[in-house]
């Protein structure tokens, strides 16, 4: 036995190897011991003060994992004696000297443990776990209060179906533990736990009212943590319950929207903490809108003009209009956020709420001479219309065209000096023509339009000029065809202009990223024109049809997906007479892309858009 130790001891420290073929050999042969001698040999690891703590917290990881996924596998075979040997020896681990890390590692295995001896009925199979957890919630020791939490956090529903006999043991524990003079780190613990114990009976109104004092001395600790700023884990907790239990959280409603303002308010703070604290009072905003109007109504005015500012806060970055490869962008970066966090909280609290605290700060903004409030602005404008519909609609004239000596509208700032502020203002009038459709298409069509064309031909900013091919496809999509065929004329020139020149673009430096916005924007007109597309036919399709021909490297598949899309598109709106020409042709060119029966890889760009092409030609 001994000697086995010894040898897993060496299979251990090569698991910690940072050679890859060593520790892939090391895992095989631990894969391939018994599941009892791992149980015995782990243990004795976690309990071998010798070894290297590195190597005992492998061990504690690595048996957790075992009792996670086969702990019913093995377990019932045990005979008693083992049984309680093995119990015994886990709650021994926990009281043993040792590292913060190892213990909480070990206090993880534990919960396992006793996780899985709470049978389907509910009875708790582990009554010395629950003595146990009381003991150390009550000792002296900062330590062992700490792990009982822990170990209460991970497994809140220990006490199955005995739990109501012990609801005011559990409060008291979490109380004495939320208590101004216990340690920072028993408290910190206790609000986890609390938050997780609430979770997990976030329906039953009657726990939630018992535990209800919980809520002033564990918000305490949630701001101590925030002067402490060194973890953020409490105010995720927060929104949890803001999330699950946001009718909980009213008697503290005005506190907890107190301290997330100063969180947020606070230019010095982590963008981590701020966005975190955006969060909780978006998420009861969301969850539970006619409390916050009723009592935290008042905070939206701070709030909007500081997400507003949020919106603004951009990073120059070098070429960005000039891009070709465009990487989706980082959701954890502050205008993202703050965008995302507008939206939520129009279709929330409503346009009466937000609509008028969004409009006062926007002329300012779009007057600024810094294009990054300009850019905001019009963000803003496009973020808020869902959720701001039916206030908003009657404000269109003066959104897209302005008021006089008040702010500029939407459409002049299509002519901005500054690429990403015109890229903004595609961006709205494409959401806007979404949202608002379709009134927005016939009121605007006379303006859009041609303001859009314009951008069309910004070929020194590749990036705003696809964004211009992008609203319009927003724009026809939801437009009138009796409207639409009057620019048929000018849209479709403009259109086979681009294509031809982007086309020889590809060719020859390689850029695709107008080519492939601009077949979208062409396959949507014709949708809309229907019939009316026929004139167009006979010029697009062999460029077309070339581009699905010859677009097989890995990099242009998005582009050749779009292609197929729009072609068929295309054979859709002029109808079989005219499409049948080419349809054999088509066809035989998507069966190519299947290969020799060779399925496409799962992340191939070009299925979506093949699956629904076959539809269209089978229509």
């Amino acid at each position: 036995m001994a000697a086995d130790q010894e040898q897993f001891y060496q299979i251990l420290t090569t698991l910690l190897s940072s050679d890859n073929n060593i520790r892939t050999q090391a895992e095989e042969v631990y894969n391939n011991l018994p599941v009892e001698a791992k149980i015995s040999h782990l243990l004795g690891a976690i309990h071998n003060a010798g070894l290297g703590d590195e190597a005992r917290q492998m061990s504690a990881v690595l048996l957790r994992r075992l009792f996670a996924s086969e702990f019913m596998d093995f377990y019932p075979k045990l005979p008693p004696a083992s049984q309680a040997q093995l119990k015994e020896q886990v709650l021994l681990a926990i009281q043993q000297e040792q590292t913060e890390q190892l213990r909480h590692k070990v206090c993880e295995v534990a919960a396992e443990v006793a996780r899985n001896l709470i049978d389907d009925d509910g009875n708790n199979q582990w009554p010395e776990f629950l003595q146990f957890l009381f003991q150390c919630a009550n000792a002296p020791n900062n330590v062992l209060k700490e792990a009982a939490l822990q170990m209460f956090t991970s497994v809140p529903g220990v006490f199955g179906n005995q739990q109501n006999n012990y609801l005011d043991l559990i409060k008291q524990m979490l109380m004495q533990s939320l208590a101004p003079n216990e340690a920072y780190e028993v408290k910190f613990q206790a609000v986890r736990a609390v938050g997780s114990f609430l979770l997990i009976h976030d329906k039953e109104t009657q726990i939630l009212k018992h535990f209800g004092d919980l809520l002033a001395p564990m918000l305490n600790v949630i701001v101590e943590s925030v002067q402490q700023q060194d973890d953020d884990t409490l105010l995720k907790v927060l929104i949890d319950l803001a999330e699950n239990t946001p009718k909980y959280l009213r008697p503290q409603l005005l506190p907890i929207y107190d301290m997330c303002m100063k969180i947020f308010s606070d230019a010095a703070a982590l963008d981590s903490w701020r966005q975190l604290a955006l969060e909780v009072m978006v998420t009861l905003a969301e969850m539970a809108p006619a409390m916050v109007r009723k009592i935290a109504g008042k905070y939206m005015e701070q709030l909007i003009p500081l997400i507003l500012q949020f919106m603004a806060d951009l990073e120059e970055e070098e070429g960005w209009a000039e891009a070709d490869e465009i990487l989706d962008e980082d959701n954890d970066c502050n205008n993202v956020v703050a965008e995302a966090a507008l939206d939520r909280l129009a279709c929330g609290l409503g346009g009466k709420v937000i609509l008028p605290l969004v409009t006062q700060n926007i002329p300012g903004m779009l007057a600024s001479p810094d294009w990054k409030q300009r850019h905001a602005a019009l963000m803003a404008l496009s973020t808020i219309g869902e959720g701001c519909h039916k206030q908003m609609e009657g404000m269109l004239p003066q959104i897209m065209d302005g008021v006089p000596g008040l702010m500029e509208g939407v459409l002049r700032y299509l002519q901005d000096p500054h690429p990403r502020v015109r890229y903004a203002a595609c961006n709205t009038i494409g959401q806007l023509s979404t949202d608002f459709a379709p009134t927005f298409e016939k009121k605007f069509h006379d303006r859009v339009v041609p303001g859009l064309l314009m951008l069309l031909d910004d070929n020194c900013n590749p990036r705003v000029q696809a964004h211009a091919g992008a609203a319009l496809v927003n724009f026809a999509e939801d437009c009138p065809k009796h409207i639409l065929t009057t620019y048929l004329d000018s849209l479709m020139s403009k259109l086979e202009g681009i294509l031809t020149a982007k086309f020889k673009e590809l060719v020859e430096k390689g850029t695709k990223l107008v080519l492939e916005q601009v077949v979208t924007t062409i396959a949507s007109v014709a949708d809309t024109a229907e019939n009316e597309f026929i004139a167009y036919y006979d010029r697009l399709m062999p460029c077309l049809k070339y581009i699905i021909q010859n677009a097989n490297k890995e990099e242009l598949k998005l582009l050749r997906g779009k292609t197929i899309e729009c072609v068929t598109l295309i054979g859709m709106a002029v109808g079989t007479e005219k499409f049948m020409a080419d349809a054999t042709e088509v066809m035989d060119m998507l069966l190519k892309t299947h290969g020799e029966g060779a399925e496409l890889p799962d992340d191939d760009p070009q299925t979506s858009y093949l699956i629904s092409a076959w539809s269209r030609i089978c229509k």
